[in-house]
């Protein structure tokens, strides 16, 4: 009833773990079982080591928060040495989410995953350039086909590309991606914005900006969903404020394959697995028989 296949990576439910949100899985063991969950796709993944930004990296916003926390993360040689042994134990597909500066960067980091154990990557392309002047790949069409190219030269896993709302034209780009070569796309990564602190009249967030997400940018994340579900013929991932059962069917009924829930996860940790549960009762009570019945079938 609930089990789905994306881009070959078989999945018992629809509903994924959003990058960013739930460490490297392991972090949450003692609160969920990651045997019930679609896929663990794990934090931001970087060529070597990073520290992540200074100061103050999380704010609570009006139905959301902003987070800047700069990729934090040990390196993708001790994720494939110390990390992932560790989630192999459990019985859930592991998507890799990579973050390079370079296109050769990306190409290197799909080049070393291109291993047993790992079941996808996620291309984060919201990420700056540094060769291009700190242009984010992901507002670009042609240095966003540039990474997936490079990506699928250097690796057999399936590639999922995770768009930025933080373009024009979000149609153009997800057009971009499938035709240099993705497997599946996933949107939305976060809305750009910033809180000013009116005590101290000074930034909230250290790095003054952060990505915006929850039920606040739910609305956005749908209609850019919906666009795009429409335009490739590849699958696509929803995601973007997804607390309830009843936000991730909204989200399926506007194309989306599958889902992921986000900064739910700091509100309950076990939100995957309560999601999938509430789409199984969901489409019990509406008589159909496979969650496949509900992708695209909003009425317009």
């Amino acid at each position: 009833m609930l089990g789905i296949t994306i881009a070959g990576i078989k999945m018992k439910t629809p509903v994924m773990t959003a990058s960013g949100t739930f460490g490297f899985g392991l972090e949450y063991k003692d609160f969920v079982d990651l045997n019930k969950i679609g896929a663990v796709v794990v934090k931001g993944t970087t060529l070597l080591p990073r520290h992540g930004n200074q100061g103050r990296r999380i704010a609570e916003t009006p139905a959301g928060m902003l987070n800047s926390i700069g990729l934090e993360n040990p390196g993708v040689n001790e994720f494939l040495s110390g990390i992932l042994p560790h989630l192999n134990a459990y019985d859930v597909p592991i998507i890799v989410n990579i973050s390079g500066n370079t296109v050769e960067e990306y190409g290197e980091l799909a080049a070393l995953l291109n291993a047993s154990g790992v079941d996808g990557l996620e291309l984060n392309i919201s990420c700056p350039n540094v060769k291009e002047g700190g242009i984010a790949f992901g507002t670009n069409c042609d240095s966003a086909s540039a990474v997936v190219r490079q990506v699928k030269k250097n690796t057999d896993l399936p590639v999922i590309v995770k768009l930025s709302p933080n373009v024009t034209d979000i149609v153009a780009m997800a057009q971009s991606v499938e035709d240099a070569g993705a497997d599946a796309i996933s949107l939305i990564n976060t809305l750009l914005g910033m809180s000013i602190d009116i005590h101290k009249w000074r930034p909230v967030l250290g790095n003054v900006v952060g990505g915006l997400s929850g039920p606040a940018v739910k609305p956005i994340a749908v209609r850019m969903v919906w666009q795009v579900a429409q335009s490739v013929k590849v699958p696509v991932i929803g995601m973007g404020g997804i607390v309830t059962a009843e936000d991730a069917v909204e989200f399926m009924l506007a194309g989306a394959t599958a889902v992921a829930v986000g900064t739910a996860n700091f509100i309950n940790p076990c939100a995957a697995q309560t999601v999938a549960e509430g789409i199984e009762s969901y489409i019990r009570q509406r008589g159909l028989s496979h969650v496949r019945e509900l992708v695209g079938k909003v009425n317009i």
